[in-house]
């Protein structure tokens, strides 16, 4: 059955309106400048000084350590962020009623599941962009098949491989409708990064930084949200399950391809 756009839009955005939603909205930005900061440092530590200064990333957010202590923190960042974006799926998807609640299993298998969102997230970018690189639609159609990924990992305890099949299945017929979201974030994208550089003529690359990360979280989440409520409605149709429980749907049973 193909996706109900409208509704998942409307769960999303009830499930975004929640302690959880609050919680995605915080780790974002602290992740956005987290990174951000950590780049600049390292680049401004590793690039000579009148490159630097050119870019504008001396000004910018940044961090009082050294270059390789910067790449440290951003590694970091990268492997906090997944393990984050796994509990917070795993929360996500509750049934509404406990939607504000974090599931006691939450942390389950952690560790596994966070390499595999790790390794899953790497194949993917590898594959959008060489998709790009042809014409640009297949990337596009690349991104927007494993759009499910997070949470056939996260949610489904799949590995790397059958979380990605799993997601392209999930996807099958209703790709039109989730392209629609997946073309939204290629223009949010496109949106800010004219207008980052705009903000930084302003003399206050700080701040500027600190308004992109604030606007970015803020536009993630209730996306997020979204993705959340369409990977249930999909899933649950073809399990036949009635969402409206308060019992949580077992995922171990969902049928691998």
């Amino acid at each position: 059955m193909a996706l109900r756009l409208s509704h998942a839009v409307s769960d999303g955005l009830r499930r975004t309106l929640s302690k959880t939603g609050g919680i995605l909205f915080i780790g974002l930005l602290i992740v956005q400048i987290g990174t951000q900061a950590a780049v600049n440092t390292a680049v401004s530590s590793y690039l000579p000084a009148g490159l630097t200064t050119q870019a504008g990333l001396t000004a910018g957010l940044g961090l009082p350590v050294s270059g390789a202590g910067a790449l440290a923190i951003f590694a970091a960042l990268v492997i906090l962020s997944a393990a984050f974006f796994v509990i917070i799926a795993r929360t996500m998807t509750q049934p509404q009623d406990k939607i504000s609640t974090i599931p006691v299993d939450a942390t389950r298998r952690l560790g596994r599941t966070t390499l595999a969102m790790l390794i899953g997230g790497i194949l993917i970018s590898v594959s959008v962009f060489v998709g790009t690189l042809f014409f640009i639609l297949p990337g596009l159609f690349l991104a927007t098949s494993f759009l499910f990924i997070v949470f056939t990992i996260a949610v489904e305890d799949r590995g790397v491989i059958d979380g990605l099949k799993r997601s392209w299945g999930l996807a099958s017929g209703s790709r039109l409708k989730l392209f629609a979201l997946v073309v939204l974030t290629t223009v949010f994208g496109g949106v800010i990064g004219g207008i980052a550089p705009l903000l930084d003529y302003g003399g206050i690359p700080v701040a500027s930084e600190a308004i992109v990360a604030v606007v970015t979280a803020a536009f993630l989440t209730p996306y997020y949200g979204i993705l959340a409520a369409s990977y249930l409605q999909l899933r649950d149709e073809r399990r036949g399950v009635d969402r409206r429980s308060t019992e949580p749907a077992d995922a171990s049973g969902t049928a691998g391809l």
